[in-house]
């Protein structure tokens, strides 16, 4: 039983009260929902902040964002505390997916309703991304394994012809799913292309434009005629630019995220293509599967949600516009 309902009364008896006008003691308790961000000093996670704030601003809750700062110890801390809280509902943005298992079930035990956003709960090498751990209400984030496709469905366009292109990656940072989904979806599309290529280097880039340059920096050190480059986010996409203008480079960047720093590159020509993704409403997508479940509006269980995410280049980059 929701510490939030009144003894005897169900979610879904809380929703038919509503829509009669007869929820009142279930309504004047102000309801309280947390998201555990990775970090707010990531962009990316930033607005998904947004997104959730404004979306419980719509309805009335009161939302409480708790930075772990890229911290996974502080991360299980900041959950355990919210447990503790006895809050009516938790959003996670995951820091480690697999240890997150642990905090969900925890969760799920005390009685509070748990939806992660943009990254799934489990490990990635055993549960595909539209698994959705069964003792989440849902999971809100991209399909990252098509945003994939869409990037290598466009580099497919651009690697030369009559040869064996050389392509390099800068993958994100370890632990996190998405590394090994976008890669398959890249390579996944490549490979329907017919295309022709190797993967000559692979290095991490963290998810920042700092380490995305220097990881660049190095690949094209010892292999100077790399064709194209597919960084698995802007930020290191921005960051690889700098390191491939800085060495004479002609080779194609490809990126992810659709930020603001990435679609004013692409503008200036500094970078080819990326894939368009909208945290903002990513967060306001998690916010509403939780607001949902908790008030018996909609009631799912282990629910994939999720949006279109279209490659974006110079010709089409009036079609995304950036929320981070």
């Amino acid at each position: 039983m929701k510490p939030n309902l009144p003894r005897g009364l169900t979610r879904a008896a809380l929703a038919a009260a509503t829509v009669m006008g007869l929820s009142g003691a279930a309504q004047a308790k102000q309801l309280t929902f947390a998201l555990s961000s990775v970090g707010l000093s990531y962009p990316f996670a930033s607005a998904i902040a947004k997104g959730f704030r404004e979306a419980g601003d719509k309805v009335g809750a009161r939302t409480i964002v708790l930075d772990a700062r890229g911290e996974v110890q502080k991360q299980a801390n900041d959950i355990q505390d919210l447990i503790t809280e006895k809050v009516d509902g938790i959003v996670i943005m995951p820091l480690d997916s697999t240890v997150a298992v642990r905090w969900v079930d925890h969760a799920a035990a005390a009685g509070i309703p748990v939806v992660s956003v943009g990254s799934e709960i489990g490990d990635p090498n055993k549960r595909p991304i539209k698994d959705v751990y069964p003792k989440l209400v849902a999971l809100a984030t991209q399909d990252e394994v098509a945003a994939g496709e869409a990037a290598g469905r466009v580099a497919a366009t651009l690697l030369p012809k009559g040869k064996v292109a050389k392509i390099a990656v800068i993958e994100g940072k370890a632990g996190f799913p998405e590394v090994q989904q976008r890669r398959e979806g890249f390579e996944n599309a490549l490979k329907a292309a017919g295309a022709k290529y190797d993967i000559v280097a692979s290095q991490p880039g963290d998810w920042t434009a700092e380490k995305g340059e220097s990881a660049c920096q190095n690949i094209l050190q010892s292999n100077p005629g790399v064709d194209l480059f597919f960084a698995e986010s802007d930020d290191m996409v921005v960051g690889c630019a700098r390191a491939v203008r800085d060495a004479g480079s002609d080779a194609k960047l490809i990126g992810m995220g659709g930020s603001k720093l990435a679609i004013s590159a692409i503008k200036s020509g500094e970078v080819t293509a990326t894939v368009c993704y909208k945290p903002e409403n990513l967060g306001a997508l998690a916010f509403d599967a939780l607001y949902d479940d908790v008030t018996g509006k909609k009631v799912r269980k282990a629910a994939f949600l999720t949006y279109d995410t279209p490659a974006v280049t110079r010709a089409n980059v009036s079609e995304c516009v950036p929320q981070w």
